[in-house]
């Protein structure tokens, strides 16, 4: 059984992060990938941290998916599609723009947590979507920046 418990995150706390086990990205494969962030993005456009993601620009709306998940394919040990068109990730610099807080953090893994069972039900191996959810929890901490309210 899938263990998608948000752990709580604090501004400026940075915990050591493992990556999924590449046998996620192997099972999952791209195009379904691409699908989940996609899914994923849906969910934000009408939510409460829709403030964060540019979703009144379509073509910056789908640009915004197309690097989020080049990136977390490239993390999952897909091809390394974000450095080709993007360089390096450094994702806690290209997150600085934006106010992100705990409750917001919280939300966007919310998301991920309605989102990943299917993926169990699809057939991918629970350990591997389980070993996705530990990374983008534990690293989704990193990106904290703004006091919560």
């Amino acid at each position: 059984m899938l263990n998608l418990e948000i752990i709580p995150g604090q501004l400026g706390v940075r915990p050591p992060v493992t990556k999924p086990h590449p046998g996620f990205y192997q099972q999952v494969g791209e195009a379904r990938f691409r699908k989940l962030v996609d899914d994923h993005y849906e969910l934000i456009r009408d939510s409460d941290i829709a403030f964060l993601f540019p979703v009144n620009d379509e073509d910056d709306f789908q640009q915004a998916k197309t690097n989020a998940a080049d990136f977390f394919i490239q993390i999952c040990g897909g091809p390394d599609y974000f450095n080709q068109h993007r360089g390096e990730p450094r994702m806690v610099g290209r997150h600085a723009p934006f106010r992100i807080d705990e409750a917001a953090r919280r939300r966007w893994l919310e998301f991920y947590a309605q989102l990943l069972p299917q993926l169990v039900e699809e057939g991918i191996d629970e350990a591997y979507v389980q070993s996705f959810w530990d990374y983008i929890n534990v690293f989704s901490t990193w990106m904290i920046n703004t006091p919560s309210a």
